[in-house]
């Protein structure tokens, strides 16, 4: 059985220049037809799916109106077995919130909102092509808080080009003095097919990594000291605030995605649909084969990702996973740590995850 569900909205206000998952403008004139395709795919999709994780991501997904989110939740609900859904979580644009809608969807059975503040600082918003301030950011927060939203993460990141340690240490504080229930903190990476990307090629750009390292041991230092556990690299929950859904991924459990580029995992079997909204509408409304990939996972391929997703978190991985000659030379070097039954990065390991997830898959 299933447990995790995802749907991707691809619709943007703005598309910003860093982000690499697949977005576009918000068009009226797809709306429709993509929400209806997301509809029958959904309906391909629901045996055997029974969700107690549901996400909706982006792309933003509250570029939709009040009365689309309505139809599309309504529609999904008719089609697929929500009784027992745990946690439910839409992503929003501090630029898309209104009291309207957050009441909307706590109706409709949304439960946590995750938003993408990215950063309090007016200068590096506009380095990022937000479309948003700070002051509106702080307001649309107030807005959940006041419908009634009371699991709220808050998407912060690090390594923006200018940004200055003070710059980064007074977002974290204004986000710990907010009191949401979750904060995630990303490093700015240079991803294909970004405006970002391409100036990173220019010469324009360039991560700095020793800065990145103390940024991200800034964040681990002060939110910890404020009572949010990390949980996994970039995730810091207070306790009993873990993303339930993300934890799925993180586990490699199987999961189940509608709409455009969305990712399935069943049965050992990986799907990835179209990335393009257009064509995936019309094939799904055809009924004609969706997939832009389609992989058989093997024992070793999903051994390997239980390594990688397994070392991003607090839980860790099994200890036969480490049982390599090199594996036992990290426990010595104290980048890896015995926790309960499993092993785990320790702090100066979590700097160096990627390089440490290669060594040992």
């Amino acid at each position: 059985m299933v447990r995790h569900l995802y749907v991707h909205i691809p619709f943007c206000p703005k598309v910003c220049p860093y982000c690499s998952f697949y977005k576009e403008a918000s068009d009226r004139n797809k709306t429709q037809a993509f929400l209806d395709a997301v509809l029958s795919e959904a309906e391909m999709e629901a045996d055997g799916l029974r969700p107690e994780t549901v996400f909706f991501g982006g792309g933003t997904p509250t570029a939709l109106s009040t009365p689309q989110l309505r139809y599309l939740i309504g529609g999904l609900r008719e089609r697929i077995d929500f009784s027992g859904v745990r946690e439910f979580t839409l992503e929003m644009n501090p630029a898309t919130v209104s009291l309207e809608k957050a009441g909307a969807m706590l109706e409709l059975g949304v439960n946590r909102v995750s938003m993408g503040v990215q950063s309090w600082d007016e200068e590096l918003l506009k380095v990022l092509g937000r479309v948003h301030s700070g002051a509106q950011a702080e307001r649309s927060y107030r807005i959940l808080r006041e419908a009634g939203v009371g699991n709220v993460n808050l998407d912060l990141i690090f390594g923006i080009p200018g940004q200055s340690r003070q710059q980064w240490l007074e977002s974290l504080r204004r986000t710990i003095d907010l009191g949401p229930d979750h904060i995630s903190a990303y490093c700015l990476t240079y991803e294909e097919d970004t405006e970002f990307f391409e100036r990173f090629q220019r010469g324009e750009m360039a991560p700095e990594s020793e800065r990145d390292a103390g940024f991200f041991e800034l964040a681990m230092e002060e939110l910890e000291a404020a009572g949010y556990g990390q949980y996994e690299i970039s995730n810091y929950a207070k306790a009993g605030r873990e993303c339930l859904h993300n934890l799925g991924y993180w586990r490699a459990a199987d999961y189940a995605g509608l709409g455009p580029s969305a990712v399935s995992t069943r049965a050992g079997w990986r799907r990835r649909n179209l990335a393009d909204t257009a064509e995936y509408t019309r094939r799904v409304m055809l009924g004609e084969d969706r997939f832009e990939s389609l992989e058989r996972l093997d024992a070793g391929m999903l051994r390997a990702e239980q390594i990688a997703l397994g070392l991003r978190t607090r839980e860790g991985i099994l200890p036969d996973t480490v049982d390599s000659r090199r594996g036992q030379a990290l426990l010595a070097e104290g980048l890896l740590e015995p926790a309960n039954d499993r092993v785990r990065l320790t702090r100066r390991g979590r700097l160096l995850v990627d390089e440490i997830a290669v060594e040992l898959v």
